[in-house]
């Protein structure tokens, strides 16, 4: 088992259950000293896709979450890691129980573009699961946001 620290959809402990069934919830943390993020807007989705980057003065709530090798390959075609849009990097997270090593994803891409509002109100949902607190919450809730497709 790998530790994968998930910080946009797959915050949602059951959305992670039907996508990788074998990769069960471990806690949460924080990204000390990475920004959510968002870019790849020329990709041709409906918004720019979700990503993190360092910036020393902010942080990303994060679910860590023990990633079986049969998942991980899941999560990487479902991440689009296997088409090259996302690549891997360990990250250091900070839990209540101490500092834990995880690998997550970063969009391979320029930052900028506006997400759609149907995919930051997701991202929202999934922080609520996940147990965000609500100021971090309420943050993404009032994120810019595109309000139609493109």
């Amino acid at each position: 088992m790998t530790s994968y620290a998930a910080y946009g959809t797959n915050l949602d402990p059951a959305l992670m259950v039907a996508r990788c069934p074998h990769s069960p919830l471990q806690t949460t943390g924080w990204l000390t000293g990475w920004r959510l993020t968002f870019g790849g807007e020329e990709h041709g989705w409906d918004g720019a896709l979700p990503t993190i980057v360092q910036d020393p003065l902010d942080q990303v709530f994060v679910a860590i979450y023990d990633v079986a090798p049969h998942d991980e390959a899941r999560l990487d075609e479902w991440e689009s890691a296997d088409t090259g849009l996302y690549r891997r990097t360990k990250v250091r997270v900070n839990t209540l129980t101490g500092d834990v090593v995880a690998w997550t994803y970063v969009l391979d891409a320029f930052e900028g573009g506006l997400p759609s509002a149907h995919l930051l109100g997701t991202i929202a949902n999934a922080a609520e699961a996940a147990d965000a607190p609500q100021d971090y919450v309420g943050q993404l809730r009032r994120r810019p946001c595109r309000s139609t497709g493109l």
